[in-house]
């Protein structure tokens, strides 16, 4: 195997190992992801963001949605990162959106089968936002340093 080859095989485990991480957060049951969020707030509360006293009763709704924008954003830059090897970037830009909403709803369609959980196309939507942001940044940047 090439030095080319293991680069490429490295970019494609931390792809792995990214999706690996949000199935193991997706197979949390209700309350488990519920106290996760709680520490969340707990931390930014701790440095100084009143997360309760800016969203109220939704601050748990809105970290845990910021949790699934954020998961995808970065597993968008990882897949980006990898396929766009021997492919030209728009192709790849294209390759990795579709992989990321398709993992997405995979995702969801996983969360039906844990205990209090459940799969909604909203989170689809946000999950797929998070690599759509992560796509148009990186499209800003790529635009600039032309």
């Amino acid at each position: 195997m090439t030095k080319l080859n293991y680069k490429s095989l490295f970019k494609y485990l931390l792809v792995l190992l990214w999706m690996i991480v949000i199935f193991k957060f997706s197979s949390d049951p209700a309350d488990v992801s519920d106290g996760k969020s709680g520490l969340v707030i707990q931390e930014l509360t701790s440095l100084g963001i009143d997360v309760n006293g800016i969203f109220g009763n939704l601050a748990n709704f809105v970290v845990r949605k910021a949790g699934h924008f954020t998961e995808y954003f970065i597993f968008f830059i990882l897949l980006i990162n990898a396929v766009k090897e021997g492919n030209s970037l728009s192709k790849s830009f294209k390759i990795a959106i579709l992989i990321t909403f398709f993992y997405a709803c995979s995702d969801e369609i996983h969360q039906l089968f844990v205990p209090g959980r459940s799969g909604r196309f909203t989170d689809v939507l946000i999950d797929t936002s998070g690599g759509l942001l992560a796509a148009g940044i990186l499209k800003h940047i790529e635009k600039r340093n032309k």
